[in-house]
C-alpha cells in the first residue's frame, strides 16, 4: 500500500489459535485496500494449559501450527505456479519479519466468497485442486507432517460426555439429533486410530489441510483464491474434501440436507480434475480416503454436547438459532459418521 491506511477493519479470524496475533483489512485515502496479517512466534519454554493448549504454535517446521509457515507459503514462487497452473490463485503478497513475529501484507482479493458459494462453485473449486494435487509438490522443509493425527488427538475433549444419559437428554440433543447417532458415534471414536491409519496409508501429495469456505474466495475471471495456509503439508488425496463439505455445513454455509449432492458433487469433479493433471490411480483410493478423513471430527460431538446447555449458540463468530445450528449439525455429523463407518466396512471386506 503506498499510502498511509485510513480505515483499519477487523477480520475474523481463530482468536484461539496463538500463532495469529491480528487479521485485518487496511484501506487508503483512494479506496485501495489490503489484507495485513500478523503473525507471533511461540516464547521457548512457556507452556500453555486447556483449550489453548490445543492451539499452541510451534518453533517446529514440521508441527501443523508451525509459525512461520505463511512466511515460506507466500514466498514459495513454484508453489504460485503450481496453483495457479490448476485454475486456482495464491493472493500476491509481501513479508516482513521482525523480532517475535512476522507481518503478511497480502492482496485483498475481491470476488464471491465461499460462504455464498453454489454447488458449480463448489465444483470448480474441487475440480482445481484435483488438478493441482495431481502431481507432487517440492520437497521443501516447512511444510506439515501428521497433521490429521496430532491436530484430531491435541483437542481437549469432555470424552465422558460420550456416555452420560443426562448429556444426551437434553432438549436440544434428544429432540434435534438423530436417533442413531450415539451409537455410531461410539463406533467412530472405538476406531479412531484405525481410520487414521487408513487416511495415512493413502496416497499422499501436498495439501492445503484448511480448505472451507470461509478460506476460499471465487475472481471473477474464475479462479479460486486459497486463503490461509498456515496448516499445508502431508496429506491425503482427497482430505481436502473431508475437511471442506462437513465444514461448510457445520457452521450453516451449505443446508445438511444437501451435504450428500455436495460431497458427491465435490468428489467426482475432484478425481476429474486429478485425471487432468495427469494421475492415473485408483477414484475408490481417494473416496476412501475422503471419508475416513472425518475422523478428524471425533471431537466435536463430545465438545458439542457440552455446549448444548447454553442460553445461546453462534456458529462461525455469528449469532445462529440453537435448534436450527443443532439440527443441522446432528445431520452433518450423523453423514461423517457414516462416512467413516463406510470406509471401515471397505477396508475390511
Amino acid at each position: 500500500m503506498s499510502e498511509q491506511p485510513t480505515a483499519r477493519t477487523p477480520l475474523r479470524h481463530n482468536p484461539l489459535n496463538a500463532v495469529t496475533a491480528s487479521v485485518e483489512r487496511m484501506t487508503d485515502g483512494a479506496g485501495r485496500s489490503v489484507v495485513r496479517k500478523e503473525l507471533r512466534a511461540p516464547t521457548p519454554g512457556v507452556g500453555s494449559t486447556g483449550i489453548a493448549a490445543s492451539w499452541a504454535g510451534s518453533l517446529d517446521p514440521r508441527h501443523w501450527n508451525y509459525w512461520r509457515r505463511e512466511v515460506e507459503v507466500y514466498r514459495d514462487d513454484a508453489l504460485r505456479e503450481q496453483v495457479r497452473a490448476a485454475g486456482l490463485w495464491l493472493p500476491e503478497g509481501e513479508v516482513e519479519e521482525f523480532d517475535g513475529g512476522a507481518v503478511l501484507v497480502l492482496e485483498d482479493v475481491e470476488g464471491t466468497p465461499g460462504t455464498a458459494f453454489s454447488l458449480e462453485d463448489h465444483a470448480a473449486l474441487a475440480r482445481g485442486c484435483g488438478r493441482w494435487q495431481a502431481r507432487p509438490g517440492d520437497d521443501v522443509g516447512w511444510t506439515s507432517v501428521g497433521f490429521l493425527r496430532d491436530y484430531s488427538t491435541s483437542r481437549v475433549v469432555p470424552w465422558e460426555l460420550l456416555d452420560d444419559d443426562s448429556a444426551w437428554a437434553q432438549p436440544l440433543v434428544a429432540e434435534e439429533w438423530p436417533a442413531g447417532l450415539r451409537q455410531k458415534w461410539w463406533q467412530l471414536v472405538a476406531n479412531r486410530n484405525e481410520l487414521i491409519g487408513l487416511v495415512e496409508g493413502s496416497p499422499r501429495r501436498r495439501c492445503h489441510l484448511d480448505l472451507w469456505v470461509s478460506n476460499v474466495i471465487r475472481r471473477e475471471s474464475g479462479e479460486i483464491a486459497l486463503l490461509d495456509w498456515a496448516f499445508t503439508g502431508d496429506g491425503a488425496l482427497g482430505e481436502d474434501l473431508g475437511n471442506h463439505i462437513p465444514d461448510a455445513v457445520f457452521d450453516l454455509f451449505w443446508p445438511a440436507e444437501r451435504i450428500q449432492e455436495l460431497a458427491e458433487t465435490c468428489a467426482d469433479e475432484y478425481v476429474a480434475g486429478l485425471r487432468e493433471g495427469g494421475w492415473s490411480g485408483e477414484g475408490d483410493q481417494v473416496r476412501l480416503a475422503m471419508m475416513a478423513s472425518g475422523v478428524k471430527y471425533a471431537w466435536l460431538l463430545p465438545a458439542l454436547l457440552g455446549q448444548a446447555g447454553d442460553k445461546s449458540h453462534r456458529a462461525y463468530h455469528q449469532q445462529a438459532d440453537s435448534r436450527q445450528l443443532f439440527q443441522q449439525r446432528g445431520l452433518a455429523l450423523e453423514f461423517v459418521a457414516d462416512w467413516c463407518l463406510e470406509a471401515l466396512t471397505s477396508v475390511r471386506r
